[in-house]
């Protein structure tokens, strides 16, 4: 339940909880204090100036009473409107309703969801003021972000140990249990049953996570009051598709805080596209349905171009003579060149034979000072489900885990990162000066920072490390 306080634009921000989550925290007029009191429950403005040398049976400062009163009376009429205009959750909800019945269900309509549908999708759908990134209207825009001054850590906690090692025996435990429907999903799509299982189990714990929120009233509120309202108002739309194709009730309809759907975590826009129905029952159920769960996170795979019968990728030993240098998608190579020059598997065995003249790409995601691999493109395919090196590199590893009871990558993560992301953005500028592209200077080493990294560091005679490093700020200006 809601409670309409109203409140104050001028000094009530978000404030960000343990829990990422925004909390817009009613405000009374005590935001406020600065220009009024409260007394006796009611708005006084504060003195005109302080009591300063009261003498017994006069007015305070021997101001007389009649203009003390005029003047208290002008105070408060020159307030600051803000704080007696100032916008209440009501007043935002009241919008939202407006919004919903005049802007929305036009669109809706134009788009073909019947007014059936869409007045279901929306009985007892309020704003959700939990969310984060919200930017109520009348408010002030929340304050951006800035990452420049946060710092970029060691991508050792990343990949815990114990969590790895958990979800790895109960991934083995499923890959048992529905091993019939995982050898049916690799023969349609070609995706092996343990990447599968890994993306089911990092997403939502193998479906043991709770998505208690409703996924309309979470697009909703960020489709009317987010920062991002036109990606979420394409979302929204989405989502209506959905309830209006029947594959769920509005009841069920669940997602996250972000508006990811069921087990899967797809964004609607994800599921018109990629979900499907794989059990048989005219569904395309991934809330409470394990295989259609299973077989469209493989149809998401194989429609962003997995290749059937390669494999993400190996960890490696590349030799010092071998510049770290050379990573990325943009240099692959037939895994024989990357042979040639000493690269070997850091488990002694040998590259499979069928990959030997297929394309392969150098990672080194921490450069010389960390776990080193040779990747295929379906490494890059796992990147579309999230786009993050350690995400894909996670998948990986936790999919061998599954297949093949394998233990953690054996090179160890060494202790890089503790450095601003404004020093690295200022490497990224200088290098970018000098000619090397980077791949833009946010702050944060992707492979073509840490290529143009290594690259600089050859060229002034340096050892190459392929990584930022604190000793580089003097020296790369």
């Amino acid at each position: 339940m809601l409670h309409h306080t109203p409140l104050c634009p001028a000094g009530h921000l978000p404030h960000k909880g343990g829990d990422h989550k925004w909390r817009w925290f009613p405000a009374s007029l005590s935001a406020c204090r600065a220009e009024t009191s409260i007394v006796g429950g009611k708005l006084r403005a504060p003195p005109i100036s302080p009591p300063v040398g009261e003498m017994p049976g006069r007015a305070e400062g021997g101001v007389p009473r009649r203009l003390r009163i005029f003047a208290l009376a002008l105070a408060a009429a020159l307030l600051p409107l803000s704080c007696y205009a100032a916008p209440s959750k009501a007043d935002v909800e009241a919008q939202f309703e407006k919004w919903v019945q005049s802007d929305l269900w036009p669109e809706a309509k134009a788009n073909g969801i019947s007014e059936k549908v869409f007045q279901a999708a929306f009985s007892g759908i309020t704003l959700n003021w939990n969310l984060p990134d919200l930017a109520p209207p009348g408010f002030p825009p929340p304050k951006e972000q800035k990452q420049t001054q946060a710092e970029f850590s060691s991508p050792a906690p990343y990949f815990n140990e114990d969590q790895l090692k958990k979800l790895a025996a109960t991934g083995r435990g499923f890959a048992a249990q529905y091993g019939s429907t995982l050898k049916r999903i690799e023969k349609t799509y070609g995706v092996p049953g343990s990447i599968v299982l890994a993306i089911w189990g990092r997403e939502t714990g193998f479906g043991a996570a709770k998505i208690p929120n409703s996924a309309i009233e979470v697009l909703a509120t960020k489709a009317f009051m987010s920062t991002r309202k036109e990606m979420f108002r394409t979302e929204l739309v989405a989502a209506l598709h959905i309830l209006d194709g029947g594959d769920v009730t509005p009841a069920n309809f669940k997602g996250s805080w972000a508006g990811a759907l069921g087990q899967p975590q797809f964004m609607p826009t994800s599921y018109l596209k990629y979900a499907v129905d794989f059990d048989g029952d005219g569904h395309r159920n991934i809330w409470t349905s394990v295989p259609d769960t299973l077989a469209s996170i493989a149809n998401y795979l194989v429609k962003k171009g997995w290749q059937r019968g390669r494999d993400w990728g190996f960890e490696v030993s590349i030799p010092e003579a071998v510049s770290c240098a050379q990573e990325g998608p943009d240099l692959a190579k037939p895994l024989s060149h990357w042979a040639s020059l000493g690269i070997d598997r850091i488990s002694g065995k040998g590259f499979p034979s069928g990959e030997m003249k297929a394309e392969g790409m150098m990672l080194v995601p921490a450069g010389r000072d960390g776990p080193e691999f040779i990747v295929t493109p379906n490494f890059y395919v796992i990147k579309e489900y999230n786009n993050s090196d350690l995400y894909a590199l996670y998948i990986g590893n936790l999919a061998d885990r599954i297949a093949y009871n394998g233990g953690a990558f054996q090179g160890g993560w060494g202790d890089v990162g503790k450095m601003l992301r404004s020093d690295v953005a200022a490497m990224q500028k200088a290098l970018e000066r000098q000619g090397y592209d980077v791949g833009g200077s946010d702050g944060l080493p992707g492979y073509k920072t840490r290529r143009s990294i290594g690259q600089w560091q050859a060229k002034n005679g340096m050892k190459p490390t392929c990584f930022p490093e604190a000793t580089m700020k003097g020296k790369l200006k």
